[in-house]
């Protein structure tokens, strides 16, 4: 009897799963989400009176999921197009010791970005004064979408500022701009 019930449960398993009823209709569209956003904030400088880490604000603040990527002018090309280096970015002496480096952190309120090194006194005034920066702000939902288990298995180079600019699909005419 046991054996019985075992086999017609077993078999009232498959068939359940087997079921299957007419699609619902559609849901309404939700709404859209927050866009990638870009910032720009020059005159960055790093110094005694600002601990060698400016504090930029961002308003309104971001969300808690939201990925931040922050990108340093350092020179342009030939043909005048900008280059932008993706932070950290550390610099050697020729014996190949660290003399120092960009970094930052960020809150939903804010990104701080700073120098770290042994002595950041001693570091040239065209690495610490009158810097410009482009903070990259991705939502969070985007992200997932890019690496998530559904997401186009192609590598995203963060490192090339214009790579992410084209994969997150932003809007790289309308920066806009930073107080600092």
């Amino acid at each position: 009897m046991k054996k019985i019930i075992t086999i017609l449960t077993v078999i009232a398993m498959f068939g359940f799963q087997a079921c299957e009823g007419p699609e619902g209709p559609e849901g309404p569209p939700g709404e859209a989400g927050p866009n990638s956003e870009v910032f720009e904030v020059s005159g960055v400088k790093f110094d005694t009176t600002n601990g060698y880490a400016p504090l930029i604000p961002l308003n309104p603040a971001i969300q808690a999921s939201d990925m931040v990527l922050v990108y340093r002018l350092s020179g342009s090309t030939n043909t005048g197009a900008d280059i932008w280096k993706l932070l950290p970015e550390t610099y050697y002496f020729d014996d190949g010791t660290k003399n120092f480096g960009y970094n930052f952190d960020f809150s939903i309120n804010d990104v701080s970005i700073f120098l770290e090194g042994n002595d950041l006194a001693t570091v040239g005034n065209e690495y610490r004064l009158n810097q410009v920066f482009r903070i990259v702000i991705i939502p969070g939902y985007l992200t997932y979408a890019s690496t998530g288990k559904n997401a186009n298995t192609k590598k995203i180079d963060y490192s090339d500022y214009n790579a992410v600019i084209k994969v997150y699909n932003v809007d790289d005419s309308n920066v806009k701009v930073l107080k600092y």
